[in-house]
C-alpha cells in the first residue's frame, strides 16, 4: 500500500476543471494506475483506491491518494501542478509506503484523524412506502453518523471523550428528542459541502443522470479498538460515495501540546 500527496496549482485552467466536479477528478486519479482498466471494479474485500481532497485555503489544495500500487501522477502535474518546476528527484508529488504505518497499529493506541465522509440514513417518510438512502445535512446528525457505536466497531476504533473539565457544551436533546452529544467527544465537522454534477459513462457527454452527494469533514482523536478492522477502514474506504472524494480515513500521530514555560 501507498499515501500519495499532490499540491493542486489552483491558479491553472486544468485544475479549476478538475475541481470543478468529482467525476473528472475520480478519472484523473483512477488514470495514475496503468493496471486498472476504467471497466475494472475493486473486489470487495480488497484494498481499493481511496482519494480525498483537503482545502485549507483557496490557494492551498492538496490531493490525497490511498493506494494498493504506486501511482504515476505526471499527468495531474502537466494539467493542474508545476510541470516546469518537476524533475526526477521532485516529480511533484509525494509518494511513501503505507504499510508500515498498517503494521504498527495497535489496542489502546490514539490517533488524531481526518475522514471525509458521505453520512446517508435510510429513512421512510410516510408508512408503506419504501425507505430511501437520505443524506444527514446537520453537523448534530452528521456526528452522531459517526459516533454510532456498531459503526465503530465495524471499523475498529472509538472516537476519544474529553476530559469533563474541557467540555464547554452539555448533552442533552435535539427538538426531534435525538441524543445530542454536546461537547463530550474530541470530534469536530469542518466543513460540510454539497456537490451536485452530472454522471455520464461518456466523459464528453452533457447528456447523464443528475447526482447529488452531500460531504462531511470530520476531525478528532481516536482509540484504536481493533487494529484488523482499522487497517480494513483505512484500506477499503469508511461509508459511501468513495468514487467521488469520500472514505479516506487518515492518520497523524497525536499532537501534544508544548510545556508552558515559566
Amino acid at each position: 500500500m501507498f499515501i500519495s500527496r499532490f499540491r493542486v496549482n489552483t491558479a491553472r485552467s486544468g485544475a479549476r476543471r478538475l475541481l470543478s466536479s468529482p467525476q473528472p477528478l475520480h478519472a484523473a486519479v483512477m488514470s495514475s494506475f496503468p493496471g486498472i482498466l476504467p471497466s475494472d471494479r475493486p473486489a470487495p474485500a480488497a484494498p481499493r483506491v481511496l482519494w480525498r481532497l483537503d482545502q485549507r485555503s483557496r490557494a492551498e489544495v492538496l490531493l490525497h491518494i490511498v493506494s494498493p500500487d504506486r501511482p504515476d501522477l505526471t499527468h495531474l502535474v502537466e494539467q493542474a501542478g508545476w510541470p516546469a518546476a518537476a524533475d526526477p528527484a521532485n516529480p511533484g508529488w509525494q509518494t511513501r509506503p503505507y504499510t508500515p504505518l498498517l503494521d504498527r497499529l495497535g489496542a489502546g493506541d490514539r490517533w488524531e484523524f481526518r475522514l471525509t465522509a458521505n453520512p446517508v440514513h435510510n429513512i421512510r417518510r410516510k408508512e408503506g412506502e419504501p425507505r430511501k438512502t437520505t443524506a444527514h445535512l446537520t453537523p448534530t446528525h452528521q456526528m452522531g453518523w459517526l459516533l454510532d457505536e456498531k459503526r465503530q466497531q465495524r471499523l475498529g476504533f472509538r472516537v476519544c471523550e474529553k476530559p469533563a473539565e474541557r467540555r464547554l457544551l452539555p448533552e442533552g436533546t435535539t427538538h426531534h428528542k435525538r441524543p445530542h452529544p454536546g461537547d463530550r467527544y474530541e470530534l469536530t465537522v469542518r466543513d460540510t459541502r454539497s456537490l451536485s454534477f452530472t454522471k455520464s459513462r461518456d466523459p464528453g457527454s452533457s447528456q447523464g443522470r443528475q447526482v447529488t452527494v452531500v460531504t462531511a469533514t470530520f476531525e478528532g482523536r481516536l482509540e484504536v479498538t481493533e487494529p484488523d478492522a482499522l487497517r480494513r477502514a483505512l484500506t477499503q474506504g469508511v461509508g459511501r460515495a468513495r468514487a467521488y472524494g469520500c472514505g479516506l480515513l487518515t492518520l497523524a500521530p497525536v499532537a501534544h501540546p508544548a510545556p508552558r514555560t515559566p
